[in-house]
């Protein structure tokens, strides 16, 4: 009997923990081909009859990234390159990280100090918001 393949899905969260905002998840080819994969489901079908501002939550901007984002032409299989770490946004967009990219979400967010900044490992996700990972992982504020 073959053992099944186990693949490591795990996200690195970095949180303003001041704002009480997931700024970015730090993802790997499994966990993105996984994302991109439930596009690949019936809902996908529907999803693309609709136009973005008709959508609930964030699957439009998942849609969106498929269509941004160069698919894997080699053996490796999947919808994305092996070799590249990804960043998932809040909204669930997903565009390759880099160095530049990280620095330009924190001044988007208007982070000044690092100290405010915690990382977390995502285990699960929820598709039920437009900041799905501050809802799942955060909780929501309480007013």
């Amino acid at each position: 009997m073959k053992t099944p393949c186990r693949i490591n899905v795990g996200l690195k969260l970095l949180v303003d923990t001041k704002g009480h905002k997931v700024l970015f998840a730090e993802a790997t080819k499994e966990v993105v081909d996984f994302l991109f994969t439930l596009l690949s489901l019936p809902v996908a079908t529907v999803i693309r009859l609709l136009s973005k501002n008709d959508m609930v939550g964030c699957l439009g901007q998942l849609c969106e990234s498929v269509e941004n984002l160069t698919t894997t032409l080699s053996g490796e299989g999947g919808y994305v390159k092996g070799v590249v770490t990804y960043m998932i946004m809040d909204n669930l967009e997903v565009k390759p990280m880099s160095t530049i990219s990280s620095i330009s979400v924190l001044n988007r967010f208007n982070i000044k100090e690092v100290g405010v900044l915690e990382e977390k490992v995502l285990l699960k996700a929820s598709l039920e918001s437009n900041t799905v990972l501050t809802n799942v992982f955060l909780g929501k504020k309480k007013t």
